[in-house]
């Protein structure tokens, strides 16, 4: 359990963080083992609704420039302690700050680092830990945190453009569907009814759209439903084992989109995999979080299996080659760095090329993507005006 502390040192500093214990009184007493002197103290589910945040969360940016302050802090001789309690102090997001000082009390009662951030997944991933533990096994760690800021600055850069360009043609869609939903609520009704009224002959565009318009007016709200219950039952295969696969293997297949994801996926594991490697963490640990990491089932698959074909005495590469997701010249390319033991600099010229892939597979979707949404928009309003307008010109002019 969690407690939210505050409390003062003998010298009058004021402290704030968490601690994890069992119970109250053990979190008091571990409190006081470290010199501080309790002020308030209370579990994080005793926490009012109003005081809680539902959407507080640590950007992946903030990660990657609190892992080069450590490894700044660390090359300049500051001791962990230190650092992470100056660090603490200065986070200008909330929960960042409450983890930091959580992770600087733990290692100030003799905790390792890597123990430390293990408390805390939800800012500090597995990949994150078990890099952090390299680094302490190795007497590395300013060069570890200062692979992880590389490392977690590319993946931001590489997720961020990718989502970026998604985001552009989905509002744009989701708002021409808004209006001409409403459209055909709204507007086509009433100027459906001045048309019909004339008793003039209405072109057979026009019927069809008076009777789109009749549909959404008096079935519109069993429309809605359906798409209720739809994006419901989505949402309850997103979150099922089985589900997750099927959608991750329907976003690496759709027809415009999924080599971009692919080629992003590819570039996730060989950038995972030669960060780790580099940091002198085994091959099949490294694929284990690899896969943990990856953000897709699909791979996440490929990479348990691997895991335990290599267990079985087998190659990296021999494991990857009997999927199709894995392209042959990423395989045949960690089979020369397996024979001539450079793994690591292959991995790495590999989520190189990937990432160029997928920033040239992005520009090329983005300038494809708006040149076609410009024509069908155009097609569509214009043939919905037309199908309108049209008429009711015709009758103007024939003197009704």
């Amino acid at each position: 359990m969690t407690f939210i502390y505050k409390a003062v040192t003998a010298t009058g500093e004021k402290k704030e963080g968490s601690i994890d214990a069992p119970n109250k009184d053990l979190a008091i007493a571990g409190l006081q083992r470290r010199g501080y002197i309790v002020v308030s103290i209370k579990g994080e589910e005793e926490k009012s609704v109003f005081q809680m945040n539902l959407f507080e969360r640590v950007p992946m940016r903030d990660i990657v420039i609190l892992s080069r302050q450590i490894a700044t802090l660390f090359d300049a001789q500051v001791s962990a302690l230190k650092a992470f309690t100056m660090l603490a102090s200065n986070a200008e997001n909330a929960l960042l700050r409450r983890k930091l000082t959580a992770v600087s009390d733990d290692i100030q009662s003799g905790t390792t680092i890597s123990n430390a951030l293990s408390k805390h997944p939800d800012v500090f991933t597995e990949f994150y830990v078990n890099m952090v533990k390299a680094g302490e096994e190795s007497g590395k760690l300013n060069q570890v945190f200062s692979y992880l800021a590389d490392y977690l600055d590319r993946q931001y850069a590489l997720t961020s453009k990718t989502k970026n360009a998604l985001i552009y043609p989905a509002f744009v869609i989701g708002i021409f569907v808004i209006v001409m939903v409403l459209m055909f609520t709204l507007i086509i009704p009433k100027l459906s009814e001045i048309i019909m009224a004339s008793g003039a002959e209405i072109p057979i565009y026009t019927r069809i759209v008076i009777n789109v318009s009749e549909f959404f007016v008096n079935y519109g709200l069993f429309v809605l439903i359906f798409l209720v219950v739809t994006g419901f039952y989505i949402w309850r295969l997103s979150v099922s084992e089985s589900g997750k696969r099927y959608l991750d293997g329907l976003r690496i297949s759709a027809p415009a989109i999924g080599k971009l994801f692919t080629k992003l996926y590819l570039s996730r594991i060989a950038d995972n995999m030669n960060t780790m490697l580099s940091s002198g963490i085994s091959i099949v640990r490294s694929l284990e979080i690899t896969g943990a990491v990856v953000g897709n089932k699909v791979y996440e698959g490929i990479m348990t299996d691997a895991v335990g074909a290599v267990k079985e005495g087998k190659s990296f590469s021999d494991a990857l080659d009997k999927h199709e997701q894995v392209p042959k010249i990423m395989v045949q390319m960690i089979k020369v760095g397996e024979e001539t033991g450079g793994m690591a600099n292959i991995l790495k010229t590999l989520a190189a090329f990937y990432a160029r892939e997928v920033d040239d597979a992005v520009d090329t979707l983005v300038g494809l993507i708006e040149p076609v949404m410009i024509v069908l928009l155009g097609l569509g309003v214009g043939t919905l005006l037309v199908s309108v307008l049209v008429p009711i010109y015709n009758i103007a002019s024939s003197g009704f």
